[in-house]
């Protein structure tokens, strides 16, 4: 089996405005979400991050989706890149005979990637993810299935 990378991580935070705008404030270089994902702002935004390599900001609400998480769930998500999509699927059984827990069995994504989640020890939270197709992305669910962030 080949080598996972360490791809991206996600900060699941309460208020995902707050903490972008604090951020932001700091001087770190935060993605602006336009056009189509403007409305996304209360729940995702992205970083500016070295190549390569994604972090993001999500609200419990939209990783209870992505991630099947909690949604109370407060803290990060460390995310491995498989070579492929089978891998996703392999290196989610061996989490599991390891002792892991399942949050979210291997799916297939609305932005077109194999995913699933997994908690190990610490507890640490561990999202598989296979390269996205583009033949395989979804509709996007709506931003108003999202409870609405609560305010600062």
């Amino acid at each position: 089996m080949a080598e996972l990378q360490f791809d991206q991580i996600n900060i699941v935070v309460a208020d995902v405005i707050g903490a972008t705008t604090f951020l932001k404030a700091l001087g770190a270089d935060v993605d602006e979400m336009a056009g189509e994902w403007a409305e996304w702002a209360p729940h995702h935004v992205g970083f500016a991050t070295a190549p390569g390599f994604g972090a993001d900001i999500d609200s419990p609400a939209y990783a209870a989706h992505w991630g099947g998480l909690p949604r109370d769930f407060a803290g990060v998500v460390v995310n491995l890149r498989a070579e492929d999509r089978d891998q996703v699927d392999a290196t989610y059984e061996r989490a599991l005979e390891l002792g892991g827990r399942p949050l979210r069995a291997p799916y297939d994504a609305f932005w077109g990637a194999r995913y699933a989640v997994v908690t190990g020890p610490g507890p640490l939270a561990v999202g598989i993810m296979s390269p996205a197709d583009q033949a395989a992305r979804g509709t996007p669910p709506a931003v108003s299935d999202f409870a609405e962030p609560p305010m600062p």
